[in-house]
């Protein structure tokens, strides 16, 4: 079994801030939604290995704890694109306490953490 996708919610017209993070800062392309779907509201991205997909909530509230932890390549890889996150004016924040692992935390255009890590 492999992970097909996660979902993270953002308020209603909170698509444009998902587009700025997942797509801009992130550089995931956005992939168009199935027309039954699109009605919904949300946005979908996707890289090689990983699909975003975030849903409209009517009540939202930003997810503090839980989160989806992005896989990168190596540390240099992890560098440029925390550089990346914060030049367009998401937070960074680095952390050391999970062994073997470089990462940091990050919260999406509509408040959502994020964690992006890779191999120490």
């Amino acid at each position: 079994m492999k992970l097909h996708h996660v979902q993270v919610s953002c308020p209603v017209g909170g698509e444009d801030a998902a587009r700025r993070f997942y797509g801009e800062a992130l550089g995931l392309p956005e992939v168009e939604k199935p027309p039954v779907l699109a009605a919904r509201g949300g946005c979908w991205f996707r890289g090689p290995d990983l699909e975003v997909h975030v849903g409209v909530e009517q009540r939202f509230t930003p997810a503090a704890k839980a989160h989806p932890g992005l896989l990168v390549d190596d540390v240099e890889a992890l560098q440029a694109l925390a550089t990346r996150v914060a030049a367009a004016g998401f937070p960074v924040t680095w952390d050391d306490d999970f062994p073997g692992y470089r990462r940091f935390y990050t919260a999406d255009g509509n408040g959502n953490r994020v964690e992006v890590l890779a191999p120490a």
